[in-house]
């Protein structure tokens, strides 16, 4: 990072890739830049091609078709188009499922239908943060009007059986939605294969912009817009397309599709030599599944230690790292994950919980330094804590 920081909150956002940067530049500036891929002149055609040749992209990385990917401002307009969409799209069926571990743009969405006069299922998990596929398909109504259920959790890194749940509302013809954002390009996310309806990625978790996402629309799935004015991107999503962020969203999709399996390997073992490494300090345990997870996900409790307190600990001793989810922890009031909550986990634990993640161009060296400032800041904060029994 530019302040000379460690940054192991990756899962948050990434740093933007010079090499997408260098794709976008002509879009802000220069011959090609201030081009409306609606208007039918030369820029307009210009900025058209761009925006197209960006879908085949970011379609490729999850082995879509161009037509199936409707882009979104990101992650978050993404889940809640499929989630409004998919239910207004079937009006008289008035029930949904959902999984207890959902992000907050799920949540949220879900809470508005609920508030609506829809009858809300929201299934448990396991330990590890994993729904059951059997428990899913009691859940099933003739009125479920959709189901969601994330690829993977941006808190615990733990990676769901979507294949299987999908599959199971497949059968009995309820469409489903999974959040992807945290799992393309970290996971081999093929839609070809895997029957989801509707699937969420997000530009800035792949080290493209930020404010820039997708959702994919598998062909024949009713949706309804929730966003209306020009009829851009086929009716889905009305509003002037982002010629630069879309163009710099599809030079990292191409980049996260090549290099995804060393990006993978590399990911993985810092994970393994962060994990093993934190584990060794007595009262620390790793959270989410322990091989079923992310790729860069190191999730932490820590008895006797509040998390707000270490982030900021390590911050002052030159380390980034995250404190649950990002845009949880954005808002007023720090509250207790209820992820961890729904895995079982009690108020303490689900306080105490800190975000390690890892990425692309992390170091062994930069783990290895964060290791020792993290038994640091483990030690002193415990020191200080009137309620830590040493």
């Amino acid at each position: 990072m530019t302040d000379g920081s460690v940054y192991l909150d990756h899962a948050a956002t990434t740093p933007l890739d010079r090499r997408v940067l260098e794709a976008m530049l002509p879009y802000l500036q220069g011959a090609l830049a201030g081009g409306n891929p609606s208007s039918l002149h030369g820029p307009g055609a210009a900025a058209r091609e761009a925006v197209e040749e960006a879908r085949a992209s970011v379609a490729g990385l999850i082995g879509a078709s161009p037509q199936e990917i409707v882009f979104t401002s990101g992650g978050t307009e993404a889940d809640n188009l499929a989630v409004l969409g998919l239910a207004a799209a079937d009006p008289g069926k008035k029930h949904v499922a959902v999984s207890a571990v959902e992000h907050a743009a799920v949540r949220g969405a879900v809470e508005h239908l609920e508030s609506r006069g829809y009858e809300v299922t929201r299934l448990g998990v396991d330990t590890d943060g994993r729904v059951s596929p059997e428990d899913l398909a009691d859940a099933l109504r003739p009125d479920t009007a959709l189901v969601a259920v994330m690829w993977a959790n941006n808190e615990v890194g733990t990676v769901q059986r979507v294949a299987e749940l999908a599959g199971r509302c497949r059968e009995r013809g309820v469409p489903f939605h999974a959040d992807a954002v945290q799992a393309a390009g970290r996971l081999p996310v093929d839609v070809s294969r895997v029957p989801v309806s509707t699937l969420a990625i997000s530009s800035h978790k792949l080290y493209g912009p930020q404010g820039v996402g997708a959702l994919y629309v598998r062909g024949g799935v009713k949706l309804a817009p929730i966003l209306f004015g020009g009829g851009q991107e086929g009716g889905f999503r009305s509003g002037t397309e982002n010629v630069a962020g879309l163009v710099g969203f599809g030079a990292a999709a191409r980049h996260a599709m090549e290099e995804m399996d060393d990006r993978i390997r590399h990911e993985e073992g810092l994970r393994e030599t962060l994990a093993s490494g934190a584990l060794r300090l007595p009262g620390v345990r790793l959270n989410g599944h322990r091989n079923e997870r992310l790729s860069n996900n190191v999730h932490l409790s820590v008895d006797g230690v509040e998390a707000e307190s270490l982030v900021l600990f390590l911050d002052a001793m030159g380390y980034a790292v995250g404190s649950g989810s990002a845009c949880a922890s954005s808002t007023a009031g720090h509250k207790a994950s209820p992820v961890l909550l729904a895995m079982g986990r009690g108020e303490d634990e689900a306080f105490n919980a800190v975000r390690i993640s890892v990425g692309k161009d992390t170091t062994r060296e930069e783990v290895e330094g964060f290791l020792g400032a993290f038994s640091t800041a483990v030690s002193r904060l415990r020191e200080l804590s009137p309620l830590y029994i040493h």
